[in-house]
């Protein structure tokens, strides 16, 4: 009993502190499930070349997005929007909150978030939010420590 207590006090201090701290709340295992669809345009490979997931080379690789500014992945072109996107002072780089509104309508969201008129690049929207929140959890748990970066 008391082994049991203890598991689920961990769990629930860790899930608490992932929380606070401004990580994933999604299920990691539903979202890599998830990112089959956004395979077709993106990769992920590591910064020692090590493809953690295989994907297109249409979209830019997402090894690393938490906490990454928007729009800095080195010689991709991203739209003029994303590109505004990341230059927005003090709020410049890719937390949960915006990349599950910005997965489910991207040019929306970037009109909405940099004040400007245009198109993104991505044409793809992801339906559900628990979808975008989960493949967000995938993202982290395959990258890199943010705090590290």
């Amino acid at each position: 009993m008391k082994t049991r207590t203890l598991t689920i006090f961990a769990a629930a201090t860790l899930g608490t502190a992932a929380i606070a701290e401004g990580h994933a709340t999604g299920d990691p295992a539903a979202g890599e499930q998830a990112f089959r669809q956004c395979a077709s345009c993106h990769m992920i490979v590591d910064d020692a070349g090590e493809t953690i997931a295989r994907g297109g080379r249409v979209g830019p690789n997402l090894y690393g997005l938490v906490g990454r500014q928007r729009g800095s992945v080195e010689d991709f072109r991203y739209s003029d929007l994303l590109i505004a996107a990341g230059e927005v002072e003090d709020n410049s780089a890719w937390d949960e909150e915006s990349f599950v509104a910005y997965v489910q309508n991207p040019t929306g969201w970037l009109t909405e978030f940099t004040g400007e008129s245009g198109r993104g690049k991505m044409t793809y929207m992801v339906r559900k939010e628990e979808d975008a929140v989960n493949i967000w959890a995938y993202l982290a748990s395959v990258g890199p420590d943010p705090e590290s970066m």
